[in-house]
């Protein structure tokens, strides 16, 4: 009864497969906590280049000013500006070909927008799916490890005249910290993947929201004398 069955002596008395999977799991679980961090700054940014971005694009610019500021990469530039480069610069190409018909241009602009908008997602969602993993696995194999764990205990016991509580306990504690530490690397990795996805739902419907009102833009300035025109 006087067994030391503090956290520490539970792993450092585990069988080996038992610490492989724990160490596994810290290491998960670190890299989990790696990624959230990014995402968060990395989102914070997003959210302040597209604003900022915003705020430019509506204050009564011209497109043509704004294009050459995207062209010259002054600033931070941001997801919801590299879009709106990547349509206008199709708009003017059709333009120089001698496209006159609206619907081309609008289809080109549009088209090149959705491109570059489904390449901003990519970035933006990138490693989104490892914490969504780390969230779904490390139970099971937090589990693994504490079903191999009692597994050994047990058999150590089998040759044991006499058992009880006080012989069964240490094994049995051991094997469930590996239960632990995986509900441990599990839980903070589903939170942050559910709020993480939540804000980035909200960036891709600005997103797009851009592109549906930058084509309402260009097909009232499809014009060739209006190219010039501001938002």
């Amino acid at each position: 009864m006087n067994q030391d069955l503090s956290i520490i002596a539970l792993v450092l008395h585990a069988s080996a497969v038992v610490q492989v999977v724990m160490a596994l799991l810290l290491t998960v679980s670190l890299a989990s906590w790696t990624v959230i961090f990014g995402k968060v700054i990395g989102l914070r940014r997003v959210k302040a280049d597209n604003e900022e971005f915003d705020q430019a694009f509506w204050t009564g610019r011209t497109l043509q000013e704004l294009y050459q500021d995207a062209q010259r990469g002054d600033g931070p530039v941001s997801p919801q500006e590299r879009i709106f480069a990547a349509g206008m610069r199709e708009f003017m190409k059709l333009r120089e070909r001698r496209v006159t018909d609206v619907a081309a241009l609008l289809d080109g602009s549009r088209r090149a927008m959705r491109a570059s908008y489904q390449r901003e997602m990519d970035v933006i969602e990138a490693k989104l799916d490892f914490l969504g993993s780390v969230g779904s696995v490390s139970p099971y194999i937090g589990l693994f490890g504490t079903v191999w764990g009692i597994m050994h205990a047990f058999t150590g016991l089998s040759n044991l005249q006499q058992v009880t509580l006080a012989t069964v306990a240490p094994g049995i504690a051991e094997a469930l910290v590996a239960t632990a530490i995986g509900l441990f690397a599990a839980i903070p990795a589903v939170l942050a993947y559910n709020r993480l996805s939540r804000d980035i739902d909200r960036i891709a419907i600005q997103m797009e929201s851009f592109v549906e009102e930058f084509s309402n833009i260009l097909a009232r300035n499809a014009m060739p004398a209006d190219v010039g025109r501001s938002a």
